[in-house]
């Protein structure tokens, strides 16, 4: 990391994930905090992101949680 001012930070994560990350550093040849910091890096890139109101919807759980309803609740007005 040549001239790259530097935060320091400690994190804990369970044994599987620890192990996980060693093995990754092993196989792909880049220390732990270098896939650390790609991780961190896509997961901001990511956040930052416009999502659809159906998309946030859908990560929710709440798309299709209505039982008995029509299927396209668009098209066939509930009955009052």
């Amino acid at each position: 990391m040549p001239d790259m001012a530097t935060h320091r930070i400690t994190i804990r994560v369970p044994d599987s994930l620890g192990e996980r990350l060693r093995n990754r550093s092993r196989l792909k040849g880049e220390t732990e905090s270098e896939l650390v910091r790609t991780a961190l890096e896509a997961y901001f890139e990511d956040s930052g992101k416009e999502r659809l109101a159906y998309e946030m919807a859908e990560e929710a759980g709440v798309v299709g949680c209505i039982r008995r309803a029509p299927k396209d609740l668009s098209s066939k007005s509930p009955p009052l």
